[in-house]
C-alpha cells in the first residue's frame, strides 16, 4: 500500500528523533542539518526548548565565555584626568525618584495640593542636608506652584538655596526660571541667563524654553529680539513650531504690524513644507491681521475655514482663545458668544479639550467691554462647570472693571470669595480696592485693606503708602497716617519726600515734637538719612513757631550722649584690662614672680622666726590643694572679664547696630 507524502515524513521524523544506540559519528554539518526538520507534535518541541534553557543555565555558551574572557584579559584604560570641580554637574535621572525619595517627593506635593507653600518649600529646605536628599523633580514641583501664585521672591530664595547645595538643575529648572524674570519684566536678565544656559548647561535647551522666551519677550513689546531667538532656534536644528509662530504675530498685531504677519505666515508654510498649515493656533492672530488691514470678509473666511463643520484644522483650547480674541476686539463679540458656547458643548476631557481659563478670561473681558457686568460675573462664576479654577490675575481684571465702574460692593463681594476658591489676593487686588475705598469716601476701609496687605506678608512698595498716607491726611486721620508711618519705617527705604510729606501733616496740626520724634529716631537708628535739605525743611517748619534752637539742642545732646557713651565704653575697658592683668599676676604667678615672692618672704619673715618658726614655714609653703584652688579661681575670675568685655563692647557699638538693622530691615 503507496503511503502519502505526509505520512512518510511524519514516519521518518519520528524516527530522527527516537533515541539511538550509537553514537553520531558524522561530520558537524550533518548534525546540524538535523536540527532542520520539525518536531512531530508540539510537545516534543516544548520539551527540547526546555532541556535547551536547562543547559544554557547550567552551561552557558561559549560565545559569552569568550566576550568575559576578553574583557578580563583587556587592559585596563589609564586612569583619567581629575575632573574639574567647577564643571557643572548632570542632572539627577527620573529613575532617582524611588524609595524614600519617592515618598518624600509624594509628601511635598501633598502639601502643594493642599496649598501649604511655605511648609512644602520649608520642608524641602530641610531635606536638602537629610539622609533623604529631594530630587530635582521635587525642587522643579515647589518652585512651579511658587511661580503659579505669582510668589517670586519665594521662588528665586529657594532656587538660590539649591543651587548652593549642589543640586544639579536641569532644563525644566531653568524655564521655570526665565518665566518668573519674564513676569516680573526683567527681560535683560531673562537672556542673559539664557546665555548662561547655552554656554554652561550640559544640555540643550528645550522647545518649551524658546517658546517661554519669545512669549515673554512678545508680552514686553521686544518683538525684534522675539524675531532673533527665532531664527536662533532654527539654527540650532529646532523645526518650525506654530505656537512659536502665533506668539510673534500677536506681538505684531499688538504694534499693528499686519504685513509683518502675513510674512511670517508665508515663512511658516514654506519651512513647514505644506501648502496649508493644519494647526489651528495661528488662525486667529492671521484674522487679526485681516481685521487690521480692513479686509474683514478674508478674515470671517479664515474665522470659517478655522472653525467651519468641514474644517480639518486642528483647534485646541488656546487656538479658539485667540480667535475669540480677534472677533472681540473687533467688534464681532455676538458671533465670540456663540463659539465659546460651541467651545463648552464641545468640551470633554480629557479627550477633548476646547476650554480653558483664557476662554472665560476673554469673554468676561469682553461683556465688561460691553458694560454687561451682570454677565461677565455670572460667566465668571460657572467656570466650576467646566473644571476651570479663576487665578488671581482673573479676579484683578474683573475686581479692577468693577471698582472703575462704580461697583465697588460687587467688587468686595469677589474679594471675599477669593478665600472660597484658595486663591491669594496680591498687592495689586489690595491696591485697586484701596483706592476705590478713598473715592468712595470709605477711608477707614482703604485702611483696613491696607493693614490686611502687611499682614498677608505681601510687600507694598513706597508709592503705595505714599496714596494711603495721602488719603487719610486728606480727610484728616493725621494719628491713623502716623500710626502706619511708625509701622512702615522699618520695611520701607524712605525718601525725602516721604518723610517731608508725613512732617508737614504733623506742622499743620502744630504736632512740633512729634516731628522732633522722628528726628531723633532718624539720628539714633541711620544718620544718613538726615540729608542738609530735609534739615533746613525742619528747621524751617520750626522756626515759624519759635522752635528752631530745639532742633540745634537734640543734636547737641544726641552727640554729647554718644561722647558720654565712648567714654563709658573706654573706661570700662580698661578697668577691665587692669582686673584681668592683677587676677593674672595673682593668681597665677610665674617663676619670676615666685622668686621675687620668696625673697621677700624671707626678709619679712626673719623678725618672727623665733616665735613662729614652725607656723611661718607651713604658711610659706603652698601645698597642691590650695594650688589647684587657686587655678580654679584664676579661672572663674578669667570668665567673669571676658563677659564683663562682651557687655561693655556691646553698649560700646549699640548706635551702629541700631542703624545696621534698620539697613537690614529696610
Amino acid at each position: 500500500m503507496a503511503l502519502s507524502k505526509l505520512t512518510f515524513f511524519t514516519q521518518f521524523s519520528r524516527t530522527l528523533t527516537k533515541p539511538c544506540r550509537f553514537r553520531f559519528q558524522g561530520p558537524p554539518s550533518a548534525a546540524v542539518s538535523l536540527r532542520l526538520f520539525s518536531f512531530a507534535t508540539p510537545e516534543e518541541a516544548a520539551a527540547e526548548r526546555r532541556k535547551r534553557k536547562r543547559r544554557l543555565r547550567i552551561e552557558p555558551p561559549l560565545s559569552s565565555l569568550r566576550h568575559h574572557q576578553q574583557q578580563q584579559q583587556r587592559p585596563s584604560p589609564p586612569s583619567a584626568a581629575p575632573q574639574n570641580p567647577n564643571a557643572p554637574k548632570l542632572p539627577e535621572p527620573v529613575s532617582a525618584i524611588s524609595g524614600n525619595r519617592l515618598n518624600l517627593h509624594n509628601q511635598i506635593l501633598k502639601l502643594i495640593r493642599e496649598n501649604d507653600l511655605e511648609e512644602a518649600a520649608l520642608f524641602t529646605r530641610h531635606s536638602i542636608y537629610s539622609n533623604c536628599r529631594p530630587t530635582i523633580y521635587t525642587c522643579n514641583s515647589v518652585m512651579a506652584a511658587q511661580l503659579r501664585q505669582s510668589k517670586y521672591s519665594d521662588l528665586l530664595s529657594l532656587h538660590r538655596f539649591i543651587t548652593q547645595a549642589g543640586v544639579a538643575a536641569n532644563v525644566v529648572t531653568h524655564n521655570i526660571l526665565l518665566t518668573a524674570y519674564l513676569d516680573c519684566r526683567k527681560t535683560d536678565l531673562a537672556l542673559e541667563h539664557y546665555k548662561q544656559l547655552i554656554n554652561d548647561a550640559p544640555f540643550n535647551p528645550s522647545p518649551t524654553t524658546y517658546r517661554i522666551l519669545i512669549k515673554g519677550l512678545t508680552d514686553n513689546q521686544k518683538v525684534e529680539k522675539a524675531l532673533e531667538l527665532k531664527d536662533e532656534m532654527f539654527a540650532k536644528g529646532f523645526k518650525p513650531d506654530p505656537t512659536v509662530y502665533s506668539y510673534l504675530m500677536s506681538g505684531l498685531a499688538k504694534n499693528s504690524n499686519p504685513d509683518g504677519i502675513f510674512e511670517l505666515y508665508e515663512e511658516l508654510k514654506e519651512k513647514s513644507g505644506q501648502e496649508e498649515v493644519l494647526d489651528g493656533v495661528i488662525y486667529g492672530n492671521l484674522m487679526k491681521g485681516y481685521f487690521l488691514k480692513g479686509m474683514e470678509k478674508e478674515a470671517m473666511e479664515c474665522f470659517e475655514k478655522a472653525t467651519g463643520e468641514a474644517s480639518h484644522v486642528k483647534m485646541s483650547a488656546v487656538a479658539y482663545n485667540y480667535v475669540l480674541e480677534a472677533l472681540t476686539k473687533n467688534g464681532k463679540f455676538d458671533l465670540a458668544v456663540n463659539l465659546f458656547d460651541r467651545m463648552k458643548n464641545e468640551h470633554d476631557p480629557p479627550r477633548k479639550l476646547t476650554v480653558n481659563l483664557g476662554s472665560y478670561n476673554v469673554v468676561v473681558d469682553g461683556y465688561c467691554a460691553e458694560k454687561r457686568f451682570d454677565r461677565a460675573i455670572e460667566v465668571f462664576n460657572s467656570m466650576g462647570e467646566k473644571r476651570c479654577g479663576p487665578d488671581t490675575l482673573s479676579y484683578n481684571v474683573l475686581i479692577d472693571q468693577l471698582c472703575s465702574n462704580g461697583m465697588l460692593d460687587e467688587a468686595e463681594e469677589l474679594y471675599n470669595g477669593m478665600g472660597d476658591k484658595k486663591v491669594n489676593a496680591d498687592e495689586y487686588t489690595f491696591v485697586v480696592l484701596m483706592d476705590t475705598c478713598f473715592k468712595e469716601n470709605r477711608p477707614d476701609d482703604a485702611a483696613r485693606y491696607f493693614q490686611t496687605m502687611v499682614e498677608s506678608k505681601l510687600r507694598p512698595n513706597l508709592g503705595v503708602y505714599s496714596r494711603l498716607v495721602d488719603g487719610l491726611v486728606k480727610v484728616g486721620k493725621i494719628d491713623e497716617a502716623k500710626s502706619f508711618f511708625d509701622m512702615m519705617v522699618p520695611k520701607l527705604r524712605m525718601n525725602d519726600d516721604a518723610y517731608k510729606f508725613i512732617m508737614n501733616a504733623l506742622f499743620e496740626v502744630r504736632r512740633h515734637d512729634d516731628v522732633l520724634k522722628i528726628v531723633d529716631r532718624m539720628l539714633r537708628e541711620d544718620p544718613n538719612d538726615f540729608t542738609d535739605e530735609l534739615q533746613e525743611f525742619i528747621r524751617e517748619g520750626l522756626r515759624k513757631d519759635g522752635r528752631e534752637e530745639e532742633l540745634t539742642k537734640l543734636k547737641e545732646d544726641l552727640e554729647r550722649e554718644k561722647a558720654e557713651a565712648a567714654a563709658r565704653a573706654a573706661e570700662a575697658a580698661e578697668k577691665a584690662k587692669a582686673s584681668s592683668r592683677a587676677a593674672i599676676s595673682s593668681l597665677i604667678p610665674s617663676k619670676l614672680f615666685g622668686k621675687k615672692d620668696s625673697e621677700n618672704k624671707e626678709s619679712e619673715e626673719e623678725p618672727l622666726a623665733a616665735t613662729s618658726g614652725d607656723a611661718d614655714a607651713s604658711s610659706a609653703s603652698v601645698n597642691g590643694d590650695e594650688l589647684a584652688a587657686r587655678q580654679e579661681g584664676a579661672e572663674e575670675t578669667s570668665r567673669e572679664i571676658k563677659s564683663a568685655d562682651e557687655s561693655v563692647a556691646e553698649e560700646a557699638l549699640e548706635t551702629k547696630s541700631h542703624a545696621e538693622t534698620k539697613q537690614v530691615t529696610a
